[in-house]
């Protein structure tokens, strides 16, 4: 019975939950639009520990999101994740926001039918996103997407969730989709996609696991100061 660590720091959520064999035995969350992932990530997975009354040294893999979402959020949940697996010498395993975000949502409605779309933040209409069907499993590969009536319509029926789907309530008032409000990709929905794993073996590689970021960075160059 594998004692896991999960983490998820993908959204403006900072998440960490301690499993064995897929049961969660503590977790903590935060969800901030100060992103506070850097200043809590490592406090929570004391509290975990602790609350669990386990040590480091007992963790058998740390399972962490990879993304699609923030780009400071994944290099703060990875560089963690690493650390610790480096520095205990024990496996990681990358699990995409989506896919935690897909489950955390099956926790709360199980049945589900028409394609399912965990979609996050990427600011104003965009979300990260991509289809899961019946089965959990993933139809196609995760993508950015402009959220307008036209998408609405021509994927109907689906359901839709997550802080991206939360952000255009209104677009889901029409026929055939339906809106699950308030779902996040919490690490302990994690717990279940990281037992399996473990059990599989399907670890990824410490030195060259990389977040997927959805998209390029915006980055914005600084203005050359004048020499007059």
């Amino acid at each position: 019975m594998p004692l896991l660590l999960c983490i998820e720091t993908a959204t403006k959520l900072c998440s960490v939950a301690l499993s064995r064999d897929g049961a969660v035995l503590a977790a903590r969350d935060l969800e901030s639009d100060q992103h506070v992932h850097a200043e809590k990530v490592n406090v929570f997975i004391h509290e975990v520990m602790t609350e669990a009354g386990s040590s480091l040294k007992e963790l058998d893999a740390v399972a962490v999101g990879i993304g699609p979402g923030s780009y400071t959020g994944l290099r703060i949940g990875l560089s963690a994740a690493k650390g610790l697996c480096y520095a205990l010498e024990i496996p990681i395993i990358g699990i995409s926001t989506l896919r935690a975000l897909h489950a955390a949502a099956r926790t709360r409605q199980p049945s589900m039918t028409g394609d399912a779309w965990p979609m996050i933040d990427a600011r104003r209409m965009e979300v990260f996103t991509q289809p899961f069907g019946a089965d959990g499993q993933a139809i196609d590969a995760p993508a950015p997407v402009v959220l307008d009536g036209d998408w609405a319509s021509s994927h109907a029926p689906a359901l839709v969730f997550g802080d991206g789907a939360d952000k255009a309530g209104d677009l889901w008032l029409r026929e055939g989709i339906t809106h699950i409000s308030g779902i996040r990709p919490h690490a302990s929905a994690m717990a279940l996609e990281a037992e399996r794993r473990f059990a599989q073996g399907s670890f990824d590689d410490l030195a060259y696991l990389v977040p997927t970021y959805g998209k390029a960075a915006n980055v914005t160059q600084p203005k050359k100061k004048s020499l007059g």
